[in-house]
């Protein structure tokens, strides 16, 4: 193993770190934020932005990641204004990642970010508005911390599933070595070139990864202990 080590470019590990930390907490607020709003729409229009919003979930990644290459392409009014006007691109870069590990886990935390503010009793905000605290107030004061279990659950979700990404970034960032390749990338490119032990080594930390991240939404939704269980 530690032969195996010294042999691996660890940067796979770090890229997928740092992208789904940045991923995550951009995910937050705009999931947080996108459920707050469309709670507050009539049916047919909830209804019609609900959708929109969930279509990454249902969606293949590359498909995704297409749409994000029409968009931010080199070769596409908005992709040239960003690179002409302020030397920002998308494509072949890390904030490529960054973009299409948000753009894939985005979902998974607004529905669970929309379903914990859904279970907030209302009356407490009614009991909010009657003190003549603001919106605002009662939202970050009242509704997020007794939302705040789903809003975790979420957040943990969408980390595992930020870190995880491969077909959007493949699509957008590419494949480059220290710079763009993530964990789930590096797996596919070590499967292509036949370097089985390399690639059976990233599985082994993805997976493990993945364990703790299914490990702490049990703990933080209550559905781990014995206390909650139904079960005697």
């Amino acid at each position: 193993m530690l032969e195996l080590l010294s042999t691996i470019d660890l940067s796979p590990l770090s890229l997928s770190l740092k992208t789904g930390i940045l991923a995550t907490v951009l995910t937050f607020f705009a999931g947080a934020g996108a459920a707050r709003y469309v709670m507050k729409l009539s049916h047919g229009a909830k209804s019609m932005i609900d959708g929109i919003l969930t279509l990454p979930l249902v969606l293949p990644p590359t498909v995704a990641g297409f749409f994000l290459l029409l968009v931010f392409s080199l070769r596409r009014p908005f992709g040239a204004f960003l690179f002409e006007h302020y030397d920002f691109k998308m494509v072949q870069t890390w904030p490529g990642c960054v973009m299409a590990a948000f753009v894939i886990s985005f979902p998974l935390m607004y529905r669970n970010a929309r379903a914990a503010f859904e279970q907030v009793d209302v009356t407490m905000i009614h009991a909010g508005r009657t003190l003549g605290l603001s919106e605002r107030k009662i939202f970050w004061k009242i509704v997020v911390p007794i939302a705040a279990p789903g809003l975790a659950s979420g957040t943990v979700l969408a980390f595992a599933r930020a870190i995880g990404e491969y077909g959007a970034t493949i699509m957008l960032a590419g494949n480059i070595l220290g710079k763009t390749r993530t964990i789930s990338v590096a797996i596919a490119t070590e499967v292509a070139a036949g370097n089985w032990k390399t690639a059976g080594f990233w599985v082994w930390v993805i997976v493990i990864l993945s364990f703790f991240m299914v490990a702490l939404i049990n703990l933080l939704s209550g559905k781990g202990g014995r206390k909650n269980s139904g079960w005697r």
